[in-house]
């Protein structure tokens, strides 16, 4: 019996649209054709880090974040805030969570996002980033920590994200439930493949997962 619910966090949570729109900016080019790239990438199975090397050759992540850190250094820049939110968000973590699930954030993010992710103060009962436990998804190490953090079996765990190759297929491998969100760039190419059928559900938006529950108990 499922008794967690955890959470990735960009394109299941969080619209990344202005993040990728303020990249854009950043880089030089049209808003369109940074996110045209970034679908490319993600039909290829290529990181985003590819995308940003494509419009601009000899990019470096690290070094560019820290220059627009100097640059801009009270602005938004790669981070979200309430704003950021699908509008399902709230109300389907509060059902959820009312109907007797624990339910966690964890994905793959900076350690600085944990602040944004807790002043959204979403029903969660603990929010945890990547980062901040020194392991990133799709490696088992993360599941682990996910496991550890609910103080549950595996199978007692339903992680939802919106992709295959970092939510879906290593959180079955670690045992867990899945469902795969149709959200993003990454969520609607993954839904189509054969791969996505191992993946207990496949839902539209975050309000179906509570009936998904039900039916999975």
């Amino acid at each position: 019996m499922i008794k967690t619910v955890v959470f990735d966090v960009g394109e299941t949570l969080i619209s990344e649209t202005r993040i990728w729109s303020r990249w854009a900016e950043r880089l030089g080019v049209s808003a369109f054709t940074l996110m045209g790239t970034l679908g490319g990438m993600a039909a290829l199975d290529r990181s985003h880090s590819a995308a940003f090397e494509l419009v601009r050759p000899g990019f470096d992540l690290a070094r560019e974040e820290a220059e627009w850190e100097r640059d801009d250094p009270h602005g938004m820049r790669n981070t979200f805030d309430a704003d950021d939110l699908y509008p399902d968000v709230r109300d389907a973590l509060a059902a959820i969570r009312a109907a007797g699930y624990q339910v966690i954030i964890a994905g793959n993010q900076p350690e600085r996002a944990y602040d944004a992710l807790v002043a959204l103060d979403l029903p969660a009962d603990s929010v945890h980033t990547s980062e901040g436990w020194g392991v990133s998804k799709p490696e088992p190490g993360f599941f682990a920590k996910v496991a550890a953090v609910a103080g549950r079996e595996p199978a007692e765990i339903l992680y939802v994200g919106d992709r295959l190759d970092n939510d879906v297929l290593p959180a079955r491998e670690a045992g867990m439930r899945t469902a795969l969100l149709r959200r993003g760039p990454w969520g609607y190419l993954h839904a189509e493949r054969p791969q996505a059928g191992v993946a207990d559900v496949i839902a539209g938006d975050l309000h179906a997962l509570l009936p998904a529950l039900r039916r999975l108990a």
